[in-house]
């Protein structure tokens, strides 16, 4: 650990002496994570433009991403690149830089995730095209973490494992009305009404996913409202968010509990299905955040437990964030087959852009950088659910 330490400040005083080059600088922190400039393995980089190291050494993360979408350099496997990096923990050597310092004072001063910014990540990024979800996603349009674990062989059978794992961990039974605060595509609202007769009120702020959810859910008790999760009402047996958390942001963990404590019955359960990171922060990086999800963040054990404390009783906290780097590489798989269909509309940078996500989100669940949690919640008082299923 000593020695680690030391590794991370001789780089990190590097970067800031005058004179030094880039280029010895990232390649040396390269060498940490075992990937080489020019190597043959499938995780080493090919570099395209010179320029890189000094765009990477002044931008950091944004400068590697952009870089990236614009040819600079690539990697035979990215998704193995990225889970060698990150498990050596690269990205902190270039995190000192004017680009990463802005981003992390605008996250400070500001609400990001407030409700006049919600739409904001549903315009750029959910609402980019249906047909293009649909060549990616499993049949039922899941866009969160499928449950393999169980046995699953397909990313159809992944994803329905997983609604009917939560609909388990509610204990869903016919007649209850649930809340689903932040419904995607509405895949679990039409599944749970489905399968076990509940009655639906689904809230989502992407006018393309809730015109999609409300066709798909015509003929069953679903009812989806293109509305913020901060103006539900009305009381519920069961509320669940599953891959609205990231959305929230730090500021606004606790009015999201206010808002689940609000619309919860006092004997009812409460479910949330997150991606969630290891230690707390404020923001996301720069290149996601601009790219891909604006303003959004993920939390931290810490933090929904603050979150939580006096509201509720936290039931179980299940990890399985293994399952999402096969979920990812089974979308990759679906977005390469069909990326033809596509090509003419969004471009090549487009095509870069969506497969350094992709990729850079394989790498980070599987070097365990990040985790996919489903917790269970109840208020006070209630009898303990029988909720620690798999």
């Amino acid at each position: 650990m000593a020695a680690t330490t030391t590794q991370s400040r001789d780089i990190q005083s590097r970067l800031g002496r005058r004179g030094a080059k880039s280029k010895e600088i990232v390649e040396q922190a390269l060498e940490r994570a075992g990937v080489q400039i020019g190597g043959s393995n499938p995780w080493d980089v090919r570099v395209y433009n010179e320029d890189l190291y000094d765009r990477v050494v002044r931008d950091g993360e944004l400068g590697a991403g952009e870089a990236y979408m614009d040819g600079w350099w690539d990697a035979q496997e990215l998704d193995q690149f990225f889970d060698r990096v990150l498990r050596a923990d690269l990205l902190r050597y270039f995190q000192e830089n004017w680009t990463t310092t802005l981003h992390l004072a605008k996250a400070r001063l500001l609400n990001l995730q407030s409700g006049s910014r919600a739409e904001e990540v549903a315009e750029q990024h959910y609402d980019v095209g249906n047909d293009l979800y649909r060549d990616m996603l499993d049949s039922r349009m899941v866009y969160t973490c499928g449950y393999w674990s169980g046995g699953a062989r397909t990313l159809d059978e992944a994803q329905e494992a997983k609604l009917d794992l939560v609909c388990r961990k509610l204990q869903l039974e016919p007649g209850m009305t649930v809340l689903d605060l932040g419904c995607g595509w509405g895949s679990f609202a039409k599944y749970a009404a489905e399968n076990y007769g509940v009655e639906v009120t689904a809230m989502n702020v992407s006018r393309r996913q809730v015109e999609y959810a409300r066709e798909s859910c015509a003929d069953l008790p679903v009812t989806v409202l293109l509305d913020d999760y901060r103006n539900a009402e009305g009381r519920y047996d069961r509320v669940v968010s599953i891959g609205l958390m990231e959305h929230v942001g730090y500021k606004n963990y606790r009015a999201y509990m206010e808002t689940v404590d609000r619309c919860l019955k006092d004997d009812g359960i409460a479910f949330i299905h997150t991606i969630g990171g290891n230690v707390s922060t404020q923001s996301a990086n720069p290149w996601t955040t601009k790219y891909i999800f604006p303003n959004g963040m993920l939390p931290s054990i810490t933090q929904l437990g603050e979150a939580m404390e006096g509201l509720f009783v936290m039931e179980d906290w299940h990890n399985f964030g293994p399952d999402y780097d096969k979920t990812l590489m089974a979308w990759d798989e679906n977005f390469e087959k069909n990326w033809h269909k596509h090509r003419e509309r969004y471009g090549d940078r487009f095509y870069r852009m969506w497969k350094f996500y992709l990729m850079s989100s394989a790498g980070a669940f599987r070097s365990r950088s990040i985790q996919l949690w489903q917790i269970v919640m109840t208020k006070p008082g209630r009898t303990q659910p029988r909720c620690r299923l798999s």
